[in-house]
C-alpha cells in the first residue's frame, strides 16, 4: 500500500515512475506518453511540471504568442516560462484530490505534449554540427 494519495495513483493507473524523495516522483513512461514528469506534492497542493524545451533566443514573441494560442487547449494546467525554459504545469489540491482529477491531469499533458510537440518543436534552437555533420534533433 502507497503511502499516499499521490503514488497510489500512480500504481493504479500502472505509470512507470521512480520515487526520488518523501515528496518528488518522476515519471517517464512512453507508453502513457509523459516523460520527463515531475510530481511534487508541497501541501497544501499537487504541482505537475514537465520541462518542454530551452526557451530560443530567437522567435521568441512568436513562440510566447503561439504558447498562450496553445494554452487554450490544456484543459488542467498551462505553459509557462521558468528559468529559461518553457514548461507544462498544473496544480491540484491534495486533499481534495481524486483518482479521476489527478488521472485527467496526466490524461490533459500527456495530449498536450502529443499534439503540440510538432508546433512546438519549430521552434527549438538547432544545437551546432561538428565536423560540418548536421546536428540530430532531441526529444522534448
Amino acid at each position: 500500500m502507497a503511502d499516499n494519495k499521490v503514488e497510489q495513483y500512480l500504481i493504479d493507473l500502472m505509470f512507470n515512475y521512480q520515487q526520488v524523495d518523501p515528496n518528488l516522483w518522476l515519471v517517464d513512461d512512453e507508453e502513457h506518453s509523459l516523460q520527463g514528469a515531475a510530481i511534487i506534492l508541497a501541501e497544501p497542493l499537487v504541482i505537475i511540471r514537465v520541462e518542454v524545451m530551452d526557451a530560443p533566443k530567437d522567435n521568441r514573441l512568436e513562440l510566447f504568442t503561439k504558447l498562450l494560442e496553445l494554452n487554450t487547449d490544456v484543459i488542467y494546467g498551462g505553459y509557462a516560462l521558468e528559468n529559461g525554459k518553457i514548461i507544462l504545469i498544473g496544480t491540484l489540491e491534495y486533499d481534495n484530490m481524486d483518482y479521476n482529477d489527478f488521472r485527467a491531469m496526466l490524461d490533459a499533458f500527456s495530449l498536450a505534449l502529443t499534439q503540440h510537440y510538432p508546433i512546438l518543436s519549430k521552434y527549438r534552437e538547432k544545437a551546432p554540427s561538428k565536423l560540418g555533420v548536421p546536428s540530430v534533433g532531441g526529444g522534448a
